[in-house]
């Protein structure tokens, strides 16, 4: 049975009510015996469709709970999370894993690719999986040459640099068109150059591409990056 996508074409986008990403009045609570953490507390916000949107704030802030709630792998307490007017709070296991698979990408600090296997072929079997079979050489040629990787196309992941590795994660968003792309610290633990090499590709994956970017980070350089700055404290907009 087909499932609804929680996706809408980009050149309707602009006729829509609703952003690409929005919490209205999300509630996360963790329980372990007695005690009781609150994560997010009455979480407000709406993030468009194209924009660069960096996430801000200290550790305990509620930051990678509400990457977690975009993502569909965590539901909230109270309030409701939506992406693209589409509920993923109220969506079923399938909506879900359809989401997760064709319509987000998520880019982690520490890479999330297959390393014995080339930054070409991570990028194949990324826009496989999310079914994207037609047109699959050339989508992954226009995502290789857009974010500058055709010389390291048959270089194991696991050899690549770091930043190298991100860029083939975004690279594959590009590929396998993915309207939303959540970035959890995408530049940590890189230098200078390499962390200005993965903020402009994801730049370009929102400028060419048409896709909406969130990224979560404590750097500076990404403030200056990014369309908006986001701060979060004790789980809401500061």
């Amino acid at each position: 049975m087909e499932v609804t996508s929680l996706y809408r074409e980009p050149e309707r986008r602009e006729q829509l009510e609703f952003g690409a990403l929005e919490y209205h009045d999300v509630f996360k609570i963790f329980r372990s015996g007695p005690a009781e953490t609150v994560a997010l507390r009455g979480l407000d916000l709406r993030i468009e469709p194209r924009e660069l949107v960096g996430v801000f704030g200290p550790s305990g802030s509620g930051k990678s709970t509400a990457l977690q709630l975009a993502a569909g792998l965590d539901e909230p307490s109270a309030g409701e999370v939506r992406v693209f007017g589409r509920s993923l709070t109220r969506a079923d296991d399938a909506e879900l894993a359809r989401y997760r698979a064709r319509e987000l990408a998520i880019v982690f600090q520490g890479g999330n690719l297959w390393p014995l296997l080339s930054a070409r072929d991570n990028v194949e079997l990324i826009v496989r999986l999310a079914g994207r079979t037609s047109d699959l050489q050339r989508r992954v040629d226009r995502a290789l040459d857009a974010f500058g990787l055709r010389r390291r196309e048959h270089v194991r992941a696991g050899l690549l640099s770091g930043g190298e590795q991100q860029r083939v994660a975004i690279a594959a968003a590009a590929a396998k068109t993915a309207p939303l792309l959540l970035a959890d610290e995408p530049t940590a633990e890189l230098d200078e150059r390499n962390e200005e090499n993965v903020l402009d590709a994801l730049r370009r994956l929102r400028g060419t591409f048409g896709s909406t970017v969130v990224v979560v980070t404590h750097s500076a350089r990404v403030a200056d990056a990014v369309d908006r700055v986001i701060e979060l404290r004790d789980g809401a907009v500061a």
